[in-house]
């Protein structure tokens, strides 16, 4: 069903829709890991993300009375998009089912490519499960997400260009939701070439990939609760699993914490905008021994909302010790303000909110609190103010940092 073939002509079918994602060297992550990294940005591509291309494909698969029939899908936001915009491209008419958790962002793109949005469920397996019952109600063509093997085959098409540009790669690293990307980036490398090592990443609350490999058979999930919304599948797709399980040497899993921190390097240091699906194969790369390899990470999607980035952003200079709060209690006299200020100010402290609390004791003479957040450089940065700050008596205590 997944032949070398079928893969050429998807590589040639798609080039219509998508971009060039040129690989991007790495120069921040090679020097973390000692290999060469470089990133295949499909956050670039016209939609957004890499599901593009095994929509296209798809579609330009089906008879025209299945396109005129109109088409139906369920997906968390990337692959939605996709298939409106092939839809779009093909002149017929796409039905989008959606959790109703789907970022906005996501949501009106979808519905600028012309498709009819419909949100239901809190996740991608609830939506799923009400587009097999509108399909079927309204006789219209179902175009899965990831179960099906000319998605697979489109989605693959990514492999062909990373040999075409990196003939020598070692490691090719791709996210895990269903399995549709994985099962055809790693079906053509092990064709291409069977000395690559395909690894997936999974979200660590959302491993169904993981469990259907240790189970050796589809494994339903309890529950799929991760920020890595477009990877939050509880059930990995039956049909092309043989084929993962074939061809894909690892499944590495990445908790929610370690994508709030691969956000902040992604914008800083590549000035990219790359969602938290995204982001899990470069947060997996530490796990592997990397030192003299050529890995390429493959960056699936870029559709993130600015609530999500923003609250992202700040847990990430928290985490780093970057943005800190502290708690000191001083006498409620003239000039006391001050003295804190110029402590922090000595250490190249950046004070960014202040709190005064002069109701803390009934007796404020002998204390009023104050309440500071502040920037720093880092956690070595931040020991050094609090350091200066105990040096002075102020005995800070930390707490709870919020910028708003």
């Amino acid at each position: 069903m997944l032949t070398l073939e079928k893969f050429e002509e998807a590589s040639e079918i798609v080039k219509r829709v998508t971009k060039p994602t040129k690989l991007i060297y790495s120069e921040y992550l090679s020097a973390q890991t000692g290999g060469k990294i470089y990133l295949k940005p499909e956050n670039m591509q016209h939609t957004g993300a890499y599901k593009l291309r095994g929509a296209y494909y798809k579609i330009s698969t089906l008879t025209p009375e299945e396109r005129e029939r109109g088409l139906i899908t369920a997906s968390a936001g990337n692959h939605a998009q996709g298939v409106a915009y092939a839809a779009k491209a093909f002149g017929c008419k796409a039905t989008i089912v959606m959790p109703t958790v789907t970022p906005l962002i996501k949501v009106n793109r979808t519905k600028s490519y012309g498709a009819d949005v419909v949100l239901y469920g809190d996740v991608y397996d609830d939506a799923c499960a009400r587009a097999y019952e509108m399909a079927e109600e309204q006789g219209m063509t179902f175009v899965h997400p990831f179960d099906d093997f000319d998605i697979a085959t489109g989605q693959g098409t990514i492999t062909m260009e990373i040999i075409q540009e990196l003939p020598t790669v070692d490691y090719i690293l791709a996210p895990v939701g269903g399995g549709g990307l994985i099962t055809g980036v790693s079906a053509l490398a092990k064709m291409l070439n069977p000395k690559i090592k395909v690894i997936g990443v999974e979200p660590s609350e959302a491993a169904s990939m993981k469990a259907a490999f240790e189970a050796g058979k589809v494994v339903t999930l309890p529950s799929a609760d991760t920020i890595a919304d477009g990877t939050a599948v509880k059930t990995v797709g039956a049909n092309i699993l043989p084929y993962a399980m074939k061809n894909v040497d690892d499944i590495l899993t990445v908790e929610d914490d370690e994508l709030i921190g691969v956000f902040l390097d992604m914008v800083e240091n590549h000035k990219m905008i790359v969602e938290n699906s995204g982001l899990l194969t470069v947060a997996a790369l530490r796990q592997l021994d990397l030192k003299g390899k050529k890995v390429v990470s493959i960056l699936s999607g870029g559709n993130m909302d600015v609530i999500t980035m923003s609250s992202i952003v700040q847990h990430g200079l928290i985490q780093r010790d970057r943005i800190f709060s502290v708690s000191v209690l001083l006498p409620d006299k003239p000039g006391e303000l001050v003295r804190v200020a110029d402590t922090i100010a000595k250490e190249q402290g950046n004070v960014i909110k202040l709190e005064h609390n002069q109701f803390v004791s009934t007796n404020r003479n002998a204390a009023v609190e104050l309440r500071i957040t502040m920037e720093s450089f880092g956690t070595e940065h931040k020991r050094r103010i609090l350091k200066a700050l105990e040096d002075n008596n102020y005995k800070p205590k930390s707490i709870s940092a919020k910028l708003y």
